[in-house]
């Protein structure tokens, strides 16, 4: 009986002496004196030895010595955590603060915003519709035949549910659903991205971005087309690029055309953009009179406009998420 009385004794008296410095310290502490294999459960293991007794005296004088070390244990555990927070992990407000770097605009979304900016001087507005279409706004509204090549799967995204619903292939459908919605004069921008059923490479993408434009009123010329896109060329590229118009065929327009440009330091032409005056047919399949009114109508590749801005040569640049290539470019 003395032995163990002994024992507790020096387990108290080391509760009472230990000195604990740090976290680390603390657990040693808790592991030894409460935890699942303290030293205090083997005199507990003791007290069948105990006559009975004595067993209440020396259970009181257990538990006596597990308050304490339960004590100790929240009292230094209490005074380290107020250490900390006092001034040990305290931040030293008087040092730099990190470098926040500011983010940027992808220059898809750059180049859009400025094409948009520089027709909203002139009148136009910005029009938008559903990414997912019908035939009926995607083609035959807009004069192509049941046969053109553009319906077939391998160049238009059809979803299966429904053979007649499909990822737009041209922000072409935004224009026939302002003629249908919008009666003249209508002058609208409609930038949007397109699905097109195409071998991914340097050049060609599954999906990009067009920007249309429409203008809808009575005595509507070619003439106005040119000169609306030679104030957005000279705009857009500066004064050191010569303009051609050449013929060209689309099913929405007559007569159509394409317009290309050049460095004047050069003899290369590019082409930029294609365009003409609203079909009769199209402007009545929206229900708009086409002996009233004319238009026109011009559709250009915003990425292509990107690509020749910042010296971009391969598509897929411009959607790789590649942080080195975006953090390239200034926030607009």
């Amino acid at each position: 009986m003395q032995e163990v009385l002994d024992r507790l004794r020096a387990i108290k008296d080391e509760i009472q002496q230990t000195a604990i410095k740090d976290s680390g310290e603390l657990e040693q502490y808790r592991i030894r004196f409460l935890g699942s294999k303290n030293v205090l459960k083997d005199i507990f293991s003791e007290m069948k030895n105990i006559p009975p007794a004595e067993r209440k005296a020396f259970g009181e004088q257990v538990n006596e010595v597990k308050q304490l070390a339960e004590s100790v244990y929240d009292q230094k555990k209490q005074e380290l955590s107020g250490a900390s927070k006092s001034g040990i992990n305290k931040p030293d407000l008087t040092l730099p603060g990190d470098v926040i770097i500011p983010g940027s605009f992808h220059p898809v979304t750059l180049v859009r915003n400025q094409i948009v900016d520089l027709f909203a001087r002139i009148g136009f507005t910005v029009a938008t519709g559903p990414d997912i279409e019908d035939e009926w706004h995607n083609f035959t509204a807009l004069n192509t035949p049941p046969d053109h090549p553009a319906r077939d799967m391998t160049d238009t995204f059809y979803i299966s549910v429904n053979p007649d619903v499909l990822l737009r292939s041209q922000t072409s459908t935004v224009q026939v659903r302002t003629m249908e919605q919008q009666k003249p004069p209508i002058r609208i921008v409609a930038p949007g991205r397109v699905y097109r059923n195409e071998t991914i490479s340097y050049k060609h993408h599954v999906y990009f971005h067009q920007l249309e434009g429409l203008y809808i009123d009575r005595r509507v010329s070619f003439a106005d087309l040119k000169q609306t896109l030679y104030f957005f060329i000279k705009e857009f590229f500066g004064e050191d690029f010569n303009i051609r118009f050449r013929p060209s065929y689309f099913p929405f327009t007559e007569p159509s055309g394409e317009l290309d440009i050049a460095h004047k330091s050069s003899t290369k032409w590019m082409e930029i953009l294609g365009c003409g005056m609203v079909h009769p047919n199209v402007l009545n399949n929206c229900g708009i009179d086409s002996r009233a009114y004319s238009g026109f109508a011009f559709g250009l590749g915003i990425e292509r406009l990107a690509m020749l801005k910042y010296g971009i040569t391969d598509i897929r640049t411009l959607y790789d998420n590649d942080i080195r290539v975006l953090k390239q470019f200034t926030h607009a």
